[in-house]
């Protein structure tokens, strides 16, 4: 225990906590002499021949004493050091490999998960061991361990500026869709002896800050880790690293949405752990579409728009519900609607259930293609739990979305009249919006643009339903950005009955609209402000 690592003393009443001291000498058989200088609040219980028990860690272990009590205390060179009895035996409380530090409240260590494609995720840690630890990620960081086939680099980034950075494998998740949070078990991989050292390192200082936070000690009293002292204004951005923070999203419709994205989210990562779609959270977050469109649908188009901090399929799939309810949704009965919205937001899940290599490969062949047309199959047999939404219609969006008039679609390579009608709608508007979204391949593209790739191929998508599309939502669309003839950018946020801008959020900044992105709105006379719409802008969103 005299090694270093630190020792802790810890009185023997219930409500005690372990206490950062450091064991000076062992005289074998006769008495430990200790610097008890950190923990003056406790030297009069001592003094007066309380009980006590010391706890530290020695060759891999975690190890506590007998009870001991003091024998002699003396001041020495501004100290306080102490004697007592040598103890008789040592008891082995926990192995090195096994201890748990776990970070309290107000405790807050950055780590950032790193994949090998250099794509990360922000986190807080939880708690740290010689072999793994916990940490706190938003539910948007499931695509990342969901695409992952290799060891993730995590990197810890402690208050005082310390970063340490150690591969490490998924090995559980749970989820909580109503806190926005995912906590990840890792397992540490790979790790070389000089990396363990300073693992045991970070475990032993949590644990003596943890033990500092003694509601009962005066402040003057606690002896914190060094690792825990803030450089100065960088402490305030350490907080609430892990969590989504909704202030980021742009309107309100969009931070309501944002249940809808952490249910997809967590969804997303059930699904690659062998799960079935939650019968009773997809029934949920259809209807919260449904309402949010009947509240106001001009500002739920935008939302839409608003999800740039979300992974691709989960943006993907709100969007393509948003805009399907929107455009097909108004004459249908009730229960086809919900169906739709439904089917929808989850049509593009079953991707994490191919194997992901498709996505990173050089060139996209022929045993790719075949590999991602089972993604709808797939998804599909996680539904059938879902008793309350029509098969005939999941099959309808969730297979037809991807067929095409020519026959080169997937899965069943269906054409012409094969093709349900609401397919065809389907199919639209899912490559309106993935078109919308940069590619390894192509930029984001305008709406114009992407009405002239759908008209100038009638042999893919119905020119009937390509018609409809572009007098529904006009050629230029809510959520478009627009160079006006004043030179000002602004994002469309309403239009009047005749198609043109009746609000519009004004920005500096070509990228997705986030809050601190827009500067101002202008509402009603925006002709007579910004000038006409001279062109629009593509950004991926």
């Amino acid at each position: 225990m005299i090694e270093g690592g630190g020792v802790s003393l810890c009185l023997m009443t219930p409500e005690a906590t372990p206490e950062p001291i450091v064991l000076m000498e062992q005289h074998p058989g006769d008495t430990l002499v200790m610097d008890l200088s950190s923990i003056g609040h406790l030297l009069s219980r001592l003094q007066a021949a309380e009980p006590f028990y010391l706890r530290g860690q020695s060759q891999g272990k975690v190890i506590r004493t007998p009870a001991l009590t003091l024998t002699e205390a003396r001041h020495s060179g501004g100290r306080f050091l102490c004697c007592s009895q040598y103890p008789e035996a040592l008891w082995v409380l926990q192995r090195r490999e096994s201890f748990r530090a776990q970070l309290r409240m107000g405790m807050v260590v950055a780590v950032t998960v790193t994949d090998d494609h250099g794509e990360s995720v922000k986190g807080e840690l939880r708690d740290l061991s010689q072999s793994g630890c916990q940490v706190e990620l938003p539910l948007s960081a499931s695509g990342l361990l969901a695409r992952s086939c290799s060891p993730l680099t995590l990197t810890y980034a402690f208050p005082d500026g310390t970063e340490f950075s150690v591969d490490a494998e998924s090995r559980h998740q749970l989820t909580d869709a109503e806190y926005h949070l995912l906590r990840v078990g890792f397992e540490f991989v790979d790790h070389s002896a000089e990396q363990s050292r300073k693992i045991w390192y970070f475990v032993c200082e949590i644990e003596r800050e943890a033990t500092s936070y003694d509601k009962e000690a005066t402040e003057d009293a606690r002896q914190s880790s060094p690792l825990f002292d803030p450089q100065g204004a960088e402490k305030s951005e350490q907080q609430q690293v892990g969590r989504r923070d909704l202030k980021h999203y742009a309107t309100p419709a969009a931070r309501r949405l944002v249940k809808v994205a952490a249910y997809l989210n967590a969804q997303l990562l059930l699904l690659t752990q062998g799960s079935d779609i939650d019968s009773r959270q997809l029934s949920l977050n259809a209807d919260r579409i449904i309402a949010l469109h009947e509240e106001d649908r001009q500002a739920l188009l935008f939302a839409s728009r608003c999800l740039s901090l979300e992974p691709v399929l989960v943006r993907h799939g709100i969007a393509v519900a948003i805009h399907l309810l929107d455009w097909v949704g108004d004459d249908l009965p009730g229960d086809v609607r919900k169906a739709i919205v439904a089917s929808a937001l989850v049509h593009d899940l079953g991707k994490a259930l191919i194997p992901q290599i498709i996505y990173t490969a050089p060139q996209f062949e022929a045993t790719h293609r075949e590999a991602l047309s089972e993604h709808a199959a797939l998804l599909l047999q996680r539904l059938k739990s879902c008793q309350w939404l029509s098969q005939n219609v999941a099959q309808t969006v969730i297979k037809g979305i991807n067929e095409r008039l020519d026959g080169s679609g997937y899965p069943d390579r269906l054409s012409g009249e094969q093709i349900n009608e609401l397919s065809k709608a389907c199919a639209i508007i899912d490559v309106v919006e993935a078109m919308r979204r940069d590619r390894p391949d192509r930029p984001a593209k305008t709406t114009q643009e992407i009405y002239r790739h759908l008209l100038r191929h009638p042999n893919q998508f119905d020119a009937r339903w390509v018609k409809r599309y572009i007098d529904h939502f006009t050629s230029l669309p809510i959520g478009s950005l627009v160079q006006f003839s004043s030179e000002q950018l602004a994002w469309i946020v309403r239009l009047d009955d005749d198609g043109a801008p009746l609000e519009v959020v004004v920005t500096d900044q070509a990228v997705a609209p986030l809050r601190g992105t827009l500067k101002y709105s202008v509402a009603g006379d925006v002709a007579e402000r910004l000038g006409k719409p001279r062109r629009e802008v593509a950004v991926s969103t």
